[in-house]
């Protein structure tokens, strides 16, 4: 039974609440930063800091510095050792385990239920909304969604009734029971850690059920679908799936993944819609299937705060408000959330694709880019560029990461792009030189360097497998639905590591 037209007007509504808060962002933004203040002024960090006394986003800022995540450890193991009222009230049992793409030490989100349900699960029906807004003819609702989500770690010696994993876990484990009877798989599958058996219980779960949308990230969704279809004996996956209409899709940049999945899926009967969900919120979500500009969530129990790029190694950046970017510039994001993180720079950057109402696009991570020689590569352009040189050159990729190959008395310094080919290109001297010349043409600094071959040699590729990449994440306990590769890096530890074990695998 199809019960799209009854859930309709349910979101139609959710849509419009959503366009209101976002047209009207400064009024919305001092709304939420006054109801953040009120719900956090008791707490251990906010008498601290005095949050009863901030009453203005001015006033706020001077109380309290920008911060990173090591300001906030001492205060959430104190929290997940079951103390109440530290950085947010009462006490929080759940936990988003994350690292992001810096591959350092663990960090852990809280989730108190007001964020799950005021960010992380308003953020997931923003997106639905907006989707069934946007394509009157969806039937979304007359079959089910395949989440691919991860399971807990619980790595800890913790309070026991902790729990600590990736954030899908937790969404998965506390969703509403009704939606529930529109997702696969079951909980007991969608929440095993070991992929080597829970890959197989995935297909077998999913492969004859009539699945409508898909949701989660791109490189770990392109397993589980190849496997579905072998498992058919399919080659195309709506011979599988006739009902599958669209791919929410986040975590990682889809440009390089998007021959991938045309080739496997029909692409005038799918659509693709982008969301910006992180374990610490739900931020924007692609509001236009013609602007690849994401739409800030104004509304949900966020406070957004945005800092210059030229101002990301100073002591005190100045962070300005939301209503306050400018268009065409990149900032590093800084949030104030119900999850107890206060003026906390998350690591992400994005650029500023539109003002009115406030569109945006991930740059990459604050210390994702490289600046070895002064050419400030960031992923953007990166992926910018392998899309382009992938195009030109017939190849497609399903993983990388570059880092620098640093000068010396033999070698001048350049870029080596580490790189797993789904679909080698017949002439790999060309990609590489299609490459680099992409990564010009996106990049003004990349290409200063590189004039006359003076300061920067050209690109260097060295070809991988996927394998590698698998083992690498297998290695620093990351590998499963929700974890990515980090793409660029200014050192040269992750990329050694992975040719290492490519070697080794030989």
């Amino acid at each position: 039974m199809n019960f799209t037209p009854l859930a309709r007007p349910i979101f139609k509504s959710a849509d419009a609440r959503m366009l209101r808060a976002s047209a009207d962002l400064e009024h919305t933004q001092r709304r939420v930063l006054r109801r953040l203040l009120d719900y956090g002024k008791d707490t251990v960090w906010g008498r601290a800091h005095r949050l009863s006394a901030a009453d203005s986003p001015a006033q706020y800022a001077e109380k309290l510095k920008v911060s990173d995540y090591e300001t906030f450890r001492p205060y959430v193991m104190r929290m997940l050792n079951g103390e109440k009222n530290v950085l947010c009230p009462g006490i929080t049992c759940r936990y988003a385990q994350s690292s992001g793409t810096s591959g350092g030490k663990s960090k852990y989100i809280p989730l108190p239920p007001r964020s799950l349900h005021h960010c992380h699960f308003a953020g997931g029906t923003a997106v639905l909304a907006r989707y069934l807004s946007l394509y009157p003819d969806s039937r979304a609702f007359a079959g089910r969604s395949l989440i691919l989500g991860g399971s807990y770690a619980n790595e800890l010696s913790l309070h026991p009734k902790m729990k600590v994993g990736d954030l899908s876990a937790s969404l998965i484990d506390c969703i509403n029971p009704v939606v529930n009877l529109f997702r696969s798989p079951e909980k007991k599958i969608a929440l095993m850690s070991d992929w080597s058996e829970k890959l197989p219980a995935l297909v077998n779960a999913t492969r004859r059920a009539n699945i409508v949308t898909l949701s989660g990230v791109p490189s770990w969704f392109l397993a589980v679908l190849r496997a579905v279809m072998e498992a058919e004996n399919a080659t195309e996956l709506h011979q599988v799936w006739p009902g599958l209409e669209v791919f929410f899709h986040g975590g990682i940049s889809f440009a390089p993944y998007r021959a991938l999945y045309d080739s496997i899926i029909d692409p005038a009967r799918m659509r693709y819609m982008e969301t910006y969900n992180a374990s610490e919120g739900f931020f924007a979500l692609q509001a236009s299937p013609d602007d690849d500009g994401m739409l800030l969530l104004a509304d949900v129990d966020v406070y957004y705060e945005f800092i210059p790029l030229r101002e990301l190694d100073s002591d005190a950046p100045t962070a300005i408000p939301a209503w306050e970017v400018v268009k065409g510039e990149t900032y590093a994001i800084v949030i104030t959330s119900s999850n107890g993180l206060w003026r906390y720079m998350i690591g992400d950057t994005v650029k500023i694709t539109d003002t009115a109402p406030l569109k945006i696009k991930i740059a990459g991570r604050t210390g994702a880019y490289i600046n070895t020689f002064g050419e400030e590569l960031m992923v953007c352009d990166a992926e910018a560029a392998m899309t382009r040189a992938c195009a030109a050159t017939g190849a497609s990729v399903t993983d990388y990461t570059a880092a620098p190959v640093f000068t010396s008395a033999s070698v001048k310094g350049h870029h080596q792009w580490a790189i797993a080919f789904n679909r080698r290109p017949a002439d790999m001297q060309l990609f590489g030189d299609t490459l680099d010349r992409e990564l010009c043409n996106e990049n003004s600094d990349y290409q200063a360097k590189r004039a006359g071959n003076i300061f920067l040699g050209p690109a260097e590729i060295t070809p991988v497998s996927q394998q590698a990449f698998d083992r690498w994440l297998l290695s620093t306990g990351k590998l499963g639905g929700q974890r990515k590769i980090p793409r660029l890096r200014n050192d040269r530890t992750i990329i050694d590591s992975i040719i290492e074990t490519n070697r080794q695998l030989k």
